[in-house]
């Protein structure tokens, strides 16, 4: 029998991580996670010149979702971004769609 060992972490929104965690975590370079906060897909919390970027914990969902898209549709950070936006966009347009379906009286079938 064989026994492996996995580390889980527990993430809220108060949690942060540096740029080298972010890669480290989703899979993805430092240099394409530049490039996608370059391209606005990815969004640093803060960063000034004495301190480097932090980002939240949703932007390692985003930055898993990216590091997946690239693997299974071979994308470069252009499209990675595009995808990321879209997919954004799609997420919140459901969101306002199941509010305005809250609003509608039910109807039974």
């Amino acid at each position: 029998m064989r026994v492996e060992i996995t580390e889980a972490v527990w993430l809220d929104e108060h949690h942060e991580f540096s740029l080298a965690e972010l890669a480290n975590l989703s899979g993805l370079s430092e240099a394409e996670l530049l490039q996608l906060i370059d391209y606005e897909a990815l969004p640093a919390m803060h960063a000034t010149v004495a301190t480097e970027a932090r980002f939240s914990a949703d932007c390692l969902l985003i930055a898993r979702t990216a590091c997946r898209l690239r693997n299974d549709f071979d994308l470069d950070a252009g499209g990675l971004a595009l995808a990321i936006k879209l997919l954004e966009r799609i997420h919140g347009l459901e969101a306002q769609l199941r509010a305005l379906d809250a609003q509608l009286p039910h109807r039974r079938k």
